[in-house]
């Protein structure tokens, strides 16, 4: 068999048997694979029985038949294929110093007085327009970082704010960024004037540009002192500020560093459960209702959105395996999504031919299909809006709250019982992914410490000291008594 098709030219299901047909019949031993191309054309490969080999090649005459062409194909063995080529880069430089400093209270590593000198001198250049194309620090990187180094300077444990060398490059460079920075970025470096020490009436009197910047200047204020905000404010914020709108690359709305500096200094306080939900539930009616499928179980699998780089991605499979028996799976994602930037579900599903451009009613008549059964949606469908923050999320570097919140997403609903399982690596999530699945009202919930975060369990023996916290294959759970649905259970509203 040949792995075949472009994903402009068809989408691909699974019928038949030993592999992923709802036909238990185990006489059967023909597996088939239907391409249903764009203009309603049906085309048939067929799997020899017994044929073990399965080629993962275009050769010339399928190209020509499809009429691709060879700088169209991506590499399937490289992920970073997948990232859009309009998206600008972030600098590097900066981007190292955000993956030390822009995370926990315990986690954050404080820059030396050479890398500090380093960072805030390519900034100080990249502001006065010393530096061009990749080489320059993004809106979005610089709001990022002086976010961190404000929320370290005022709320974080001793061990983890400036260092020595921090504090003496930054009182060397502050009078000559204060020169030259937007007020924005002023603002989110001293909020209130108190931490440069030179007296700053600029952060104190930002008020934003417009209705939607006040309301995220004011959230931002409790974010850089280290505290929370409540649901209806980190909802607020959200719906007003996106989707996100570019023209030329750029911003057309909200300052990206006021937004970097939000999404970022809420992960870096650690969200409580009361901002989690606003995340996982704030996009829920921008389609619409979600659609519901006439099944008796469906299962939602949400994994990490920024795939894996080390270990196999089986999720998938496990999806095509489980509907032979009669069991719907849904799956969502994105092809490419920093910071890890690894092997997603679509990019497999792109590579094979299938259609990942499925509208949510699409994906409901594929999940009640029977020869079918299983299906995945793109977060480019379903919510665009927060599609439309991969760029700006490759520029804050570590991974904002959404990145536990998509994976709780209930793109259909089922007239049966649902299920969710989510994959989690860092401790400390999950429990708040099983509180959100009891939010979304599901019969039971799975979370599961696979390889990377993922669904994808491993039969290796490993040491406890080889894996932070919970030991990989770590699994917690719940499941509802009765009829009720855990949200009701639980008192989750």
């Amino acid at each position: 068999m040949r792995a075949l098709l472009s994903p402009e030219s068809s989408s691909l299901y699974f019928t038949s048997i030993n592999i992923v047909s709802r036909d238990p019949n185990p006489c059967r031993s023909r597996t088939s694979l239907y391409f249903l191309k764009r203009d309603g054309g049906c085309r048939l490969i067929r799997r020899k029985p017994r044929s073990t080999a399965v080629k993962a090649v275009l050769d010339s005459a399928t190209i020509e038949e499809l009429g691709l062409k060879e700088s169209d194909m991506r590499n399937p063995a490289i992920s970073s294929t997948y990232r859009r080529s309009m998206l600008p880069k972030p600098n590097q430089t900066v981007l190292e110093a955000q993956a030390r400093i822009c995370t926990g209270p315990t986690q954050t590593r404080p820059l030396s007085e050479e890398q500090a000198f380093k960072v805030l001198d390519t900034i100080l250049r990249s502001v006065r327009g010393e530096l061009k194309d990749e080489e320059q620090v993004s809106k979005a990187q610089i709001g990022a970082f002086f976010a961190g180094m404000t929320i370290r300077a005022n709320s974080f444990p001793e061990e983890t704010q400036w260092s020595e060398g921090e504090r003496r490059a930054m009182n060397l460079f502050w009078p000559l960024l204060l020169r030259a920075l937007p007020s924005d970025v002023i603002f989110i470096a001293d909020p209130e004037g108190s931490i440069m020490g030179l007296g700053n009436s600029v952060g104190p009197q930002f008020i934003g540009n417009g209705t939607t910047e006040m309301r995220l200047v004011g959230a931002l204020r409790e974010i850089l002192a280290g505290g929370h905000l409540g649901y209806e404010e980190v909802q607020g914020v959200l719906k007003d500020v996106l989707p996100l709108k570019f023209e030329d690359g750029k911003s057309t709305g909200v300052s990206e560093s006021l937004l970097s500096a939000f999404l970022i200094g809420q992960r870096m306080n650690r969200e409580t459960d009361r901002e989690l939900k606003a995340y996982c539930l704030a996009f829920d009616d921008e389609l619409g209702p979600a659609p519901v499928a006439d099944v008796s179980s469906l299962t939602h699998y949400g994994e990490p959105y920024d795939g894996n780089t080390r270990f196999f991605r089986s999720t998938l499979f496990v999806a095509a395996v489980r509907s032979c028996y009669g069991e719907s799976s849904l799956l969502h994602g994105v092809e490419w999504m920093p910071p890890k930037g690894g092997v997603t579900e679509e990019q497999m599903l792109n590579f094979m031919g299938a259609n990942t451009n499925l509208s949510l009613h699409q994906a409901k008549e594929l999940i009640e299909d029977e020869e079918v059964g299983f299906v995945y949606i793109s977060q480019r469908e379903a919510r665009p809006s927060l599609y439309s923050l991969i760029g700006l999320r490759e520029h804050i570097k570590k991974r904002p709250p959404l990145a536990t919140t998509e994976k709780v997403q209930q793109f259909i609903r089922a007239k049966g019982k649902e299920s969710i399982v989510a994959g989690f690596y860092h401790e400390g999530y999950e429990e708040p992914l099983l509180m959100l699945m009891k939010r979304r009202g599901v019969h039971s919930g799975l979370v599961v410490k696979g390889e990377e975060g993922a669904l994808s369990m491993t039969t290796r023996l490993r040491s406890a000291s080889t894996s932070k916290g919970f030991p990989v294959n770590y699994c917690s759970g719940f499941r509802s008594v009765g009829t009720e649905t855990a949200c009701k259970v639980d008192g989750s509203y």
